[in-house]
This record gives C-alpha cells, sequence and structure tokens, in this order.
C-alpha cells in the first residue's frame, strides 16, 4: 500500500526555510510514501462559521478539506511566531475540524516538524500546533518529531535536501507516520 502524506507549510514568507524543510520531505521521501505540498493556506479566509455554510464555503477552504480527505497523514511544518503556531496554519486547523462531527481531520495520523531562528527550532509552537491538531481529532503521532534550531544560519547556503543529519530526521519522521498511518488502515 502507498501512503500519501499532505504537507502543510506555516511560513507564507518567501525563501521559507519550512517551505525549503517540506521539499526536502517530496525529495527524499521513501519509495511507496508520496508527500504532496499543499499550495493556497495564504488564500483561506480566517475561520467564520457565518461563511462555512454547506455549498458556499471558499473554496480555499473546501480545497484544503477535500486535499486532506484525499491524504492518508499529514505533516505540518511550523515555524515559531511569538512562541506559538503561526495563524496561517492554526487557521487551517481551524478549518479542517469543521463540520464539528465531520471533521476530515478526526482520525488522520499527523506529525509536526519544523525549524526556527532559536536555539530549540521551534518546539514550542510544534507543541502548540500539536495540540490544536489533537483536539481537533487528528491522532497526533508524538514521537515522530524533529526540531532544527539556527535556521538562519544553517540554512543561509545549504538548502535542507542537502543536510545529511536533516534529510536523515524527514526520513525517520516520515518512517514513523507511514507506520501510525499503516497501523490506522
Amino acid at each position: 500500500m502507498s501512503v500519501r502524506i499532505l504537507a502543510l507549510v506555516g511560513s507564507l514568507r518567501s525563501g521559507s526555510h519550512n517551505r525549503q524543510l517540506a521539499e526536502a520531505a517530496v525529495k527524499h521521501a521513501p519509495e511507496g510514501v508520496e508527500v504532496v505540498l499543499h499550495e493556497g493556506l495564504d488564500t483561506i479566509p480566517f475561520y467564520n462559521e457565518d461563511i462555512d455554510v454547506e455549498g458556499s464555503a471558499p473554496e480555499a477552504a473546501t480545497a484544503l478539506r477535500a486535499a486532506t480527505a484525499q491524504a492518508d497523514a499529514l505533516l505540518f511544518f511550523s515555524p515559531e511566531y511569538n512562541g506559538t503556531t503561526p495563524a496561517v496554519l492554526k487557521n487551517a486547523i481551524d478549518w479542517l475540524s469543521r463540520p464539528y462531527g465531520a471533521s476530515v481531520l478526526s482520525g488522520k495520523p499527523v506529525a509536526v516538524v519544523g525549524t526556527a531562528f532559536g536555539q530549540f527550532g521551534g518546539a514550542w509552537a510544534q507543541d502548540a500546533t500539536r495540540k490544536a491538531a489533537g483536539i481537533a481529532g487528528a491522532q497526533v503521532v508524538e514521537d515522530a518529531r524533529l526540531s532544527i534550531p539556527g535556521s538562519v544560519i544553517r540554512f543561509a547556503e545549504t538548502h535542507p535536501t542537502e543536510d545529511a543529519e536533516v534529510t536523515d530526521g524527514l526520513i525517520k519522521v516520515l518512517g514513523q507516520l507511514t507506520a501510525a498511518t499503516l497501523e490506522a488502515a
């Protein structure tokens, strides 16, 4: 069985190290695993029940839900903004958590990784993202972790796809997420 993992990146910045990390996951996915990078989180309006009406929800939110429904698992790439999850990633989780009782996120295996400039590599934001995804109904794979500190210096001249330690860490996380997905199937 092949496993399809949807990657959501919490940084909208061009040249984002977290986006580069996601690109590395796409490139180095093990055989039988497809990592698909979702585009368009920047076009999804903030969650509002008034606009989340069946048949007329925003197209970008509907596309995110459809991509999630087609995926076997999700991999969030989270930088850290002021010690927590970036709004764009939290907003994606909010949209995926609805409608209440019928969330496409419900029971779906999820892992959270990322990189940040600070000494802990965005660990606080990643923990907050795990918490939000778990409360939203996802099956958080707690042991699948990768926090890479010092991103501005570490990736100044080297793309994460060319960093052997990063690649090894991503392959390990993808393996853990895949194993959790196959167990859940």
